[in-house]
């Protein structure tokens, strides 16, 4: 693809999720494949508490020309949500219309088991209210590839299929990234998170 041939507007990714979930790996392969297929990218992240599970949030915004990292708020095209609380916490960052694309599971952040923050109420009604809301089972289809650790690998395969890049791309990216005694595997839980996505 040469970049005469890219969609003139700039796309703009968030991913959040509770610390060891993979988010910071799958935003960097995001980013990789994003450059194998010729744009520019821009990366950010917080850790926040991830060591200890709390939220870790990453962007990533690639097109022609990227001149920052950061996502203003309500300009997020597609939200990427490794869990269905941290996609409410996280969905004023959407902009109206955008695809919030959620592993269907709860996985409750230590700020709220600490008494930190309110557990989330209404769950399921609420996000029901997002029109562009897209419910994955990443998990069954993790254990369905083999290892239900390659959930987030799952959700990636699901996001290839809204971004303007190919399959192509990530798996390139994928072998780049992921160590080869654990590739064949998360090759496996990308294409089932792939083909879930009309």
């Amino acid at each position: 693809m040469t970049s005469s041939t890219f969609p003139d507007k700039l796309f703009n990714v968030t991913l959040v999720g509770v610390g060891g979930q993979g988010i910071l790996l799958t935003s960097d392969i995001l980013a990789m494949a994003a450059m194998h297929a010729g744009y520019d990218v821009k990366k950010s992240e917080v850790h926040g508490m991830s060591q200890r599970g709390g939220s870790v949030i990453s962007q990533v915004r690639f097109g022609t020309r990227v001149h920052s990292p950061i996502i203003p708020t309500g300009e997020t095209d597609i939200l990427v949500s490794f869990e269905r609380l941290e996609a409410l916490r996280w969905a004023h960052l959407a902009r109206p219309g955008a695809k919030i694309l959620v592993n269907n599971m709860d996985r409750i952040p230590v700020t709220v088991s600490s008494g930190l923050q309110p557990a989330a109420q209404n769950v399921d009604e609420r996000l029901a209210a997002y029109p562009g809301l897209i419910l994955l089972a990443a998990n069954e289809l993790a254990v369905q590839a083999g290892n239900l650790r390659t959930a987030n690998v799952v959700v990636m395969g699901a996001l290839a299929k809204l971004v303007p890049f190919g399959e192509d791309h990530w798996q390139a990216a994928m072998r780049e990234r992921i160590p080869a005694q654990l590739l064949d595997v998360n090759l496996r839980a990308f294409a089932l998170g792939y083909a879930a996505i009309a």
